[in-house]
């Protein structure tokens, strides 16, 4: 008897409501989002670009924003085109499996987001308070490492829920009051006991959110505090700048996450959680490049050389050698870009990338001693 309801369940759908209560005002909310959806994709598509191209940008903490950003694109792409058509039609079917992976996908890369986060505040921790052993600590290396495991953690973690989520019956109602296939709003709809559902959620939320979240703080309370002991106000300062970001982009997306998943079912309520969850899928996603990397000098110039003519020849050059299989040497992983000002560096090199050791790498690849 509970395989063939368990069957009768996989066969059929799931009716996403979105927004049909606010019909007559549908053209002027799917307007508005799918220019904060195009706005949002653009300037996350900036930031991949610059920090992938820019040789002064190629430094652990671009490394991280940018794949901060590829992991928000995917996280947009999998809610807010669903979220648009929604609009229009007033609701939409989604068959069950479709609504499993949905739900997946969006824990997978939420998740990512999350541990990532984590990491880009213990980068932030390693920089500040142990500068002289940061480009020993943080290696490439290391930081592929850190990134694949942020990824296979939020992975695995959102296979296990989903798989525990849609392992209940839906018996009864399959409509869903949200404008995805959410986590409190597909419980919701459970026609069997679900607390110990319930407590597996908890549980995994707590691994996503709350202990990353914990890190995070503590990390930011060493730096704080040494941030205090510089002497230095023009360092105190810059010091601030490039850790301000992060931190108000870690509160802006643990706030909202927590809010929506760590409380019991007794405490859902559709509509506030709808109106959330808009902040979090399309609000606090279009601020994120402004907050961290567009407001901040070093994007700025990059962008400047970005539109440059003789970047995109360059760079359409390299991509042309890489093709024909001719090796191309890539600007050395640094931790800093300064001008040179003391000694000119070699004709065509006009940055200098200060690196350990005793050599400064040119942004055209070659090596230069110390003057």
């Amino acid at each position: 008897m509970v395989l063939l309801q368990r069957n009768l369940t996989l066969s059929s759908e799931f009716i996403i409501l979105g927004f049909g209560d606010l019909a007559e005002l549908q053209i002027f909310f799917f307007g508005l989002f799918l220019i904060m959806h195009l706005v949002t994709l653009a300037g996350h598509m900036t930031i991949v670009l610059i920090t992938l191209f820019d040789s002064c940008l190629q430094t652990p903490m671009y490394f991280f924003l940018r794949n901060l950003s590829t992991i928000e694109i995917c996280y947009i792409l999998v809610i807010v085109p669903n979220m648009l058509a929604n609009i229009l039609s007033g609701s939409q079917r989604m068959p069950f499996l479709g609504c499993a992976l949905q739900m997946h996908l969006f824990i997978s890369l939420g998740g990512a987001e999350c541990f990532l986060l984590a990491v880009m505040a213990y980068d932030r921790f390693v920089a500040i308070c142990k500068p002289l052993h940061y480009p020993f600590i943080v290696t490439r290396t290391a930081c592929v490492q850190m990134l694949a495991l942020a990824c296979i953690s939020g992975f695995a973690l959102s296979l296990t829920l989903t798989t525990l989520i849609f392992l209940l019956p839906f018996c009864q109602s399959h409509k869903i009051n949200h404008f995805f296939c959410d986590i409190p709003a597909v419980l919701f709809l459970a026609c069997s006991d679900t607390q110990a559902n319930e407590i597996a959620v908890f549980l995994v939320c707590l691994l996503i959110l709350l202990i990353p979240f914990l890190l995070i703080l503590l990390s930011y309370g060493f730096i704080i505090a040494a941030i205090l002991r510089i002497h230095s106000a023009e360092g105190r300062s810059k010091a601030f700048s490039t850790c301000a970001g992060h931190l108000l982009v870690s509160l802006l997306h643990y706030g909202c996450a927590i809010f929506i998943y760590i409380r019991p079912r007794s405490c859902y309520t559709p509509e506030q959680d709808k109106i959330v969850s808009l902040i979090y899928t399309n609000v606090t996603p279009m601020l994120y490049p402004m907050i961290y990397s567009l407001r901040n000098k070093e994007v700025k110039g990059a962008l400047k050389r970005l539109l440059e003519r003789h970047d995109w020849t360059r760079w359409w050059s390299n991509a042309g050698e890489r093709g024909r299989g001719v090796h191309v040497q890539e600007p050395i992983w640094s931790s800093h870009c300064i001008p040179c000002s003391s000694v000119p560096p070699p004709e065509g090199c006009s940055e200098v990338l200060q690196v350990p050791g005793p050599y400064r790498a040119l942004s055209c690849g070659q090596r230069w001693n110390k003057p």
